[in-house]
């Protein structure tokens, strides 16, 4: 299927695979998404709506196995406060339904903060702007296209660090038990 954000990348001559899954509207995680199209879950980046009060939004991008963190990503984007943006408002200020929000072909960019994992990996998953399709491409390709949207692109640190004790990512990884090195391949 051939979506908003499939055809802004088309248009800046940015390469990449559409790739679809079925949906279960009761279960759009991104650790769900991450199982059906077969990437690690580090490398399925989400991309949030967030709220610094009326009329003040920003896009925050993360890997589908992490948490945002709201104090960071106020310190990244100079904002004192943020929250999730109440989901009400997501579809009338983006054009994207929850599962689908993408930056590509929403209704107003907003500046973009997207975590500085990203640029670890080869390529990435992002939504392509519909429930059920994603879009592969490389990092550098991504930040390209978000740049492309005329706003404040940023890589920051904005995820929440694992709890102590708690089992954190691995600087190596594991996907379905197998080891991956830092990039993501499989050994």
């Amino acid at each position: 299927m051939k979506t908003n954000g499939a055809r802004f990348l088309e248009s800046l001559g940015i390469p990449f695979e559409l790739r679809e899954y079925e949906v279960d509207p009761n279960d759009l995680s991104a650790l769900t998404v991450a199982k059906k199209i077969a990437m690690p879950p580090e490398q399925v980046f989400k991309t949030l709506l967030v709220t610094a009060g009326p009329n003040i939004y920003r896009f925050a991008v993360i890997p589908g196995d992490a948490e945002l963190d709201f104090k960071k990503l106020a310190r990244a984007s100079g904002l004192r406060k943020l929250e999730m943006a109440p989901l009400k408002d997501v579809q009338p200020l983006t054009g994207y339904i929850r599962g689908g929000v993408t930056l590509f072909g929403a209704k107003k960019p907003y500046p973009v903060y997207i975590d500085e994992t990203v640029v670890l990996f080869d390529q990435i998953s992002v939504s392509a702007g519909a429930r059920g399709t994603q879009l592969i491409l490389s990092p550098t390709d991504y930040l390209r296209a978000a740049q492309a949207l005329e706003v404040e692109v940023q890589t920051a640190d904005i995820v929440k660090d694992a709890s102590p004790g708690a089992p954190g990512p691995s600087p190596l990884g594991t996907w379905e038990g197998k080891p991956t090195n830092s990039e993501g391949h499989k050994k």
